[in-house]
């Protein structure tokens, strides 16, 4: 649309432009904080069964002669049990005989190693042993919470516009994540976490959305990797709030509490003038553009705003006569059922191994606060290598090599022995640096491999795979209570054959990318031709890739706005412009 043109009126990504876009990056700082506090809050600390004659204040260590003679063997783990104690007589008498009894009992309270977790939510309600399932429904519940957010708020943020369901899901987001931190069982703390989880596709999606309607398409690549560094940067200070309070309520309510401060932002946010032109109201979007202009010191002609009123018009008369597929499309073709089937399992392998291996830092020994920020620090350096590889190496090239690698070093942790602590974490940190750039790249990759009038909806179905994913991860990190290294083989095994898998895509890079369904049908059956002009095009209006990419990895654009950020910068500049267009899903068209 000619909302792009208007962009260089507004000096691209001016003054205005990145005062803005400042303060819709802050909010994936909070976001992140509520994605990833569970590694803290539902932290497991090492536990015994409490013996009978101890008080509730019992002390973790046991004299070491007396750990046989209170706990059986267990045979899966080859360690003494934790979930049960042997039934005897604990008198001076039996602790002297040094003959341990017969009979076992399930144990009915635990003593927890408070050295590292002196609170969590698994210390106040014993979710172990036969509960252990409870901490794990509890994380999977928060992504379920995370996919229903990200389809509702996708709908209202298109309905209702983007800036009041900002603030709706902000002060959502307050309210329960407040509640979380006071719930006086788990029940009530795992439905407001939940809430807290839609909430996050609210605020963050709807905040990326905004900034990137706002960016020119040159800006657009840059733009999108920055704002996902924020969330790296949340996932780290989480950290640094778990290091000073120590107390899993006070916690939760700390992590929450920064959220009112963007509460201000309703006097200095504007609505998106993109939605405001697609929703028939061109008089709020222009004063919104003139606001811009002013702050930037500049003047946008009268023509160019009048040019803008006439193809948006255009538009809206195109896209309401435009017919909507539909997701049975994909699978009425065989090779586009295959590429489809093949990017659904590289959605769920990567969302599963991301989420996999970030909440899993407290299994890996060690210390879990320097862990779990080495996790998030290794995000910055896999985004950069974004920007300097995925429009030179090609999309398949970078995705493959990403995921094998990722796969090669978590399988590696096989071989290394268990002393070898220090070498498990940095394996899998190497792993998770690798998969965190084969996500940002599987969004690129998956929306120039469809055709543009499918693409909405076969972007909205790959969506759906990576929330399975990340609604199972926390049941494969609960493997690791009986084998440490079980849920780092599985999501190595996974990563590899994806990425292995991923060699029977046809490359996008530098290509000209389908429209039609017989265009899907056929491209990578034949060698496709790069197209000079048009190289990458996403909506098949001009040049121009699309690169979806986030932090909140919840997020896709409507075909509609992806064609509409997809604008092509001009032949002279010759360059194969990466625009961040992010959203969650069509309002006509959930999944």
């Amino acid at each position: 649309m000619a909302y792009d043109d208007i962009l260089q009126y507004l000096g691209g990504f001016g003054r205005y432009q990145r005062r803005i876009y400042v303060l819709l990056c802050l909010p994936a700082i909070s976001c992140a904080f509520h994605k990833l506090a569970g590694v803290f809050l539902l932290a497991a600390p090492d536990y015994r069964c409490r013996l009978p004659y101890e008080l509730e204040n019992a002390s973790y260590p046991l004299p070491h002669e007396r750990l046989p003679l209170a706990y059986p063997i267990d045979t899966l783990t080859d360690k003494y049990s934790t979930c049960n104690y042997l039934d005897a007589n604990y008198t001076d008498d039996y602790w002297a005989g040094g003959t341990p009894a017969a009979g076992v009992r399930p144990c009915d309270h635990w003593v927890y190693d408070r050295s590292k977790f002196e609170s969590s939510t698994v210390t106040e309600w014993d979710m172990v042993c036969d509960r252990s399932w409870l901490r794990a429904s509890a994380d999977s519940l928060f992504m379920v919470g995370v996919m229903l957010g990200s389809i509702g708020f996708g709908y209202l943020s298109d309905k209702y516009g983007r800036k009041p369901i900002f603030f709706a899901s902000l002060v959502l987001q307050v309210i329960f994540g407040v509640l979380a931190g006071i719930a006086p069982e788990f029940f009530t703390y795992t439905l407001a976490r939940m809430v807290v989880g839609a909430t996050t596709s609210g605020v963050f999606l709807v905040a990326y959305v905004i900034a990137m309607e706002m960016v020119g398409p040159s800006d657009r690549l840059y733009a999108g990797v920055v704002c996902m560094m924020f969330f790296s940067v949340g996932y780290m200070l989480t950290a640094a709030f778990a290091y000073f309070i120590h107390d899993w309520r006070m916690l939760q309510i700390a992590l929450t509490v920064p959220g009112i401060l963007f509460l201000c932002y309703w006097w200095f946010i504007p609505e998106s003038a993109r939605w405001l032109l697609s929703n028939g109201r061109p008089t709020e979007a222009i004063t919104v553009i003139e606001k811009a202009a002013r702050c930037n010191k500049l003047t946008v002609p009268q023509e160019a705003l009048d040019k803008l009123l006439e193809e948006d018009k255009v538009q809206q008369q195109e896209d309401t006569n435009e017919p909507k597929p539909s997701l049975l499309d994909i699978f009425k073709h065989p090779n586009l059922r295959r590429k489809a089937l093949l990017i659904f399992f590289d959605w769920f392998v990567n969302s599963l191994t991301y989420y996999g291996l970030s909440w899993n830092t407290n299994n890996l020994g060690g210390n879990p606060l320097l862990n779990f920020v080495i996790s998030g620090a290794v995000e910055i350096p896999a985004y950069s290598f974004l920007l300097v590889t995925l429009n030179r190496w090609g999309r398949r090239t970078i995705l493959c090599g990403c995921m094998i690698f990722a796969g090669t070093m978590l399988l590696t942790t096989m071989i290394v022995p268990s002393s070898q602590q220090w070498l498990i974490v940095v394996l899998a940190m190497l792993g998770k640096m690798a998969i965190t750039s084969s996500y940002g790249t599987v969004y690129v990759f998956s929306a120039e491999q469809f055709p543009t009038v499918i693409r909405n909806v076969a972007l909205g179905a790959s969506s759906t795979s990576a929330r399975v994913g990340g609604i199972l991860a926390p049941y494969f990190n609960l493997l690791g209570d009986y084998w440490q290294p079980l849920p780092l083989l599985i999501f190595g095994a996974l990563a590899f054959v994806g990425g292995v898998l991923s060699l029977l895509l046809p490359e996008t890079h530098n290509q000209k990318l389908p429209e039609t369904i017989a265009d899907g049908e056929n491209f990578g059956k034949q060698k496709t031709i790069p197209d000079d002009g048009e190289a990458g095009t996403i909506g098949g209006t001009g040049g121009g890739n699309i690169v979806a990419v986030s932090g909140d990895r919840d997020v896709e654009r409507t075909a509609e706005e992806l064609q509409m950020l997809s604008k092509p910068e001009s032949a002279a500049e010759g360059e194969d412009t990466a625009g961040v267009a992010l959203k969650v899903q069509d309002s006509k068209e959930k999944y």
